[in-house]
């Protein structure tokens, strides 16, 4: 499988981990290596994550951060994208 950050994810992670490092630049380097890390595994574990709370996609909790990733598998073509990274205390999905 490839792993694919989506570009509303990438901005999502940005956004989050400028957050961290406007207080602590240590602190957001551990959490930007944690969330890398755990996202790496999808890439042979594409099922470790939960199912999702909208059809089609799963959610992986990013364990001793406070980060959900909103992802999808795409079988037919080997991919695994990651849709958006989430604050465990976001209302997820947004209301339409």
């Amino acid at each position: 499988m490839k792993l694919v950050w989506r570009a509303k994810a990438e901005a999502d992670r940005k956004k989050a981990i400028q957050f961290i490092a406007d207080q602590n630049v240590g602190a957001a380097i551990g959490q930007l290596d944690e969330i890398e890390r755990q996202t790496d595994l999808l890439i042979d574990q594409s099922e470790i994550g939960r199912p999702g709370r909208i059809d089609g996609t799963r959610e992986l909790v990013i364990s001793r951060t406070s980060f959900i990733v909103i992802y999808r598998v795409r079988q037919k073509i080997k991919q695994v994208e990651i849709l958006r990274l989430v604050h465990g205390a976001q209302k997820w999905p947004p209301k339409s």
